[in-house]
């Protein structure tokens, strides 16, 4: 069973929907049992990084995500949730993140519009089975006005151009990102989900 985790900042329905779509046992959870028990982790999330933050501290998942993935249990962070997988966010101050990877978040520094909003190409990365199937240029649907700094480049499964290079999709052992909305990103994203759900068993 993949729980889907409520902490008061996340596209809840639309992200269940995509998983019933694909046959994915799943569930919608918001306790400490509830991610111990699941079998593995999706956490969305829309909004800014501190509330999200605060958010999750305050309903006390913090130290029971990062035991559950430490020792094994697949992750997958949407949209704002990968960010929040980063140690530090530079969103209107700083603040900590969950510290599963390393690098920071960090603002678009150009003359492009922000929020970045909209379908962009992937452009290939490092080789990861979470990609499997999906092709160069394949479209995804994005809404940020951050975007992530990773320390290890050979994380990036597909970055995307907007002025410059962001990463699109993370992978590091069992821990998954997309900057993008998968659920709202056509055959494309449905790949991605379901290429997630390989990796629970």
């Amino acid at each position: 069973m993949i729980g889907i985790i409520d902490y008061g900042a996340g596209n809840l329905k639309s992200v269940s929907h995509a998983l019933d779509q694909l046959g994915l046992d799943r569930k919608i959870i918001s306790t400490e049992r509830e991610v111990n028990e699941s079998d593995a982790l999706i956490l969305p999330g829309v909004g800014a990084f501190r509330d999200a933050m605060v958010n999750l501290e305050n309903v006390g998942l913090v130290d029971v995500i990062k035991e559950n993935v430490t020792a094994g249990k697949p992750i997958l962070g949407i949209c704002l949730g990968m960010q929040l997988f980063y140690e530090t966010s530079y969103e209107n101050g700083k603040w900590a993140g969950l510290g599963l990877l390393k690098g920071e978040v960090v603002r678009f520094e150009h003359d492009l519009k922000i929020p970045h909003m909209g379908w962009n190409q992937l452009l290939r990365g490092n080789n990861d089975e979470i990609g499997n199937g999906i092709g160069e240029g394949e479209y995804t649907y994005f809404v940020h006005s951050y975007y992530v700094n990773p320390k290890d480049e050979n994380e990036v499964v597909f970055w995307t151009d907007y002025g410059i290079e962001v990463p699109a999709v993370v992978r590091k052992d069992n821990v998954v990102g997309m900057q993008f909305h998968p659920e709202k990103s056509s055959k494309t994203g449905m790949k991605l989900l379901s290429n997630f759900g390989e990796m629970v068993t």
